[in-house]
């Protein structure tokens, strides 16, 4: 398998603040708590771990945030994919209801976190703008916004004129805005994160790449690469995007595309205007779906699909870049300055997924492109679970490990749909002369 493509190029290594310290595990140690993985699920697993005392080392293969959750769009979009209705009639009304609370209250726990913690992390909370590519996806997101609104969110259905008003272009037929959202930095978040779990009294290990891991009796050894351990009657596996085969099978569950980002150097003031005035977030209703905003010094961002491999050079962003000349013509012709992309896990039915495969070992794996809010919330309901054995604090149940049905084909199948997503321009036309 290539090597995963770094974090450096991304704008957010360019832009956060600088990491605490996090030295690789020099010796063997024990914790009541080892977590794997220092991304948005384990850092925050750890930091409400060790706010209720609990002992806790955290492992992780190259530096908080390295992975997923330093190169994300930022984007803090409460709830999952599923509606209320939707939710209601999966898990029914009890644990619906209670599902419903949690994935509505995402948002709400990173901007309390950065607030609690004064993290120096850049952010904005003017609402999600999910915009309709279609007419059927008008019908979805009125329907979508009003079940919102019925549960008291300040959420609002925007014709094409409204929408056309808050985004700055009139690409789509219509959207709903949720003004619980907002936008982050989300390497600084993670880097905000790690210091305040260390703050809490918690270890934090990168350069420690998690190699073998052993259950004997009562204890679980977590053995590194330079060959220093954790020993810990309790684990949790928090690797996401980049999970390799350390837990058997857990890898097959997932589908691990690349999303690809683009970022334009500082607009100017003028143009700057004229393009998300208000600085809301975007995404859209495509299945492979687009996805924008302006970052805390006004450079346009837009993500989306990019090859399932790593990319090779800059023509692997080409789609990204002419997709930001269709949608917004003001800003056709200026220059790019970043270029990055990073996994995001996908599971069969887009629902984050607990597994506890042995006693002791705890696993959640899914970010389904809303990790900066779910995986933190996440992170919280483990460390709740942990300290007390109360499984009622999982938002999810807990379920078997099981691989996707011939999971390479799925690979193979998702790769091709990319490609034409890409040679589509993310399925967006060139307007008519």
């Amino acid at each position: 398998m290539a090597e995963p493509f770094p974090l450096a190029p991304s704008l957010w290594f360019a832009t956060a603040p600088a990491a605490a310290p996090t030295p690789p595990l020099a010796q063997d140690v024990t914790a009541d708590v080892c977590v794997i993985g220092a991304g948005f699920a384990g850092l925050s697993t750890a930091l409400h771990l060790a706010e209720a005392g609990v002992s806790v080392v955290v492992l992780e293969t190259h530096e908080p945030g390295w992975g997923g959750s330093g190169r994300n769009g930022g984007q803090v979009i409460p709830g999952i994919k599923y509606d209320p209705s939707e939710i209601f009639a999966k898990f029914g009304p009890v644990a619906g209801e209670a599902l419903i609370g949690f994935v509505g209250s995402t948002a709400d726990l990173v901007f309390d976190l950065i607030a609690k913690h004064e993290m120096d992390v850049p952010h904005k909370r003017a609402g999600w703008i999910q915009g309709a590519h279609t007419p059927a996806m008008v019908e979805t997101v009125k329907r979508r916004s009003a079940e919102w609104q019925a549960r008291g969110v300040d959420a609002q259905f925007l014709d094409k004129d409204a929408a056309a008003s808050l985004l700055g272009t009139d690409r789509y037929l219509a959207g709903w805005v949720d003004r619980r959202a907002g936008g982050v930095q989300p390497l600084a978040y993670a880097r905000g994160l790690a210091k305040a779990a260390l703050a809490a009294g918690a270890a934090i290990h990168g350069q420690s790449k998690v190699v073998s891991l052993t259950r004997s009796g009562s204890n679980w050894t977590v053995r590194t690469a330079q060959g220093a351990s954790v020993t810990a009657p309790r684990v949790v596996v928090a690797t996401n995007g980049y999970t390799g085969d350390l837990i058997p099978k857990l890898r097959q569950t997932v589908i691990r595309p690349n999303s690809f980002i683009v970022a334009t150097e500082a607009l100017s003031d003028n143009v700057a205007g004229t393009i998300l005035p208000e600085g809301q977030v975007v995404s859209d209703t495509r299945q492979l779906l687009l996805y924008f905003r302006k970052d805390h010094q006004n450079r346009l961002l837009m993500g989306g699909r990019g090859p399932f491999r790593e990319p090779k050079d800059a023509a692997d962003w080409a789609h990204l870049e002419r997709v930001v000349g269709k949608m917004y013509p003001q800003a056709k012709g200026v220059p790019f300055d970043f270029r990055w992309c990073g996994r995001v896990a996908l599971t069969r039915d887009f629902l984050p997924h607990l597994h506890e495969p042995e006693p002791g070992l705890l696993v959640d794996i899914g970010c389904m492109g809303r990790g900066v809010g779910l995986q933190s919330a996440m992170g919280k309901a483990m460390a709740g679970y942990i300290a007390t054995g109360d499984k009622g604090r999982l938002p999810f149940p807990v379920v078997p490990i099981t691989p996707l049905p011939l999971h390479a084909l799925n690979e193979l199948y998702v790769s091709a749909i990319i490609a034409w997503y890409r040679l589509t321009d993310g399925g967006m036309k060139d307007k008519a002369a």
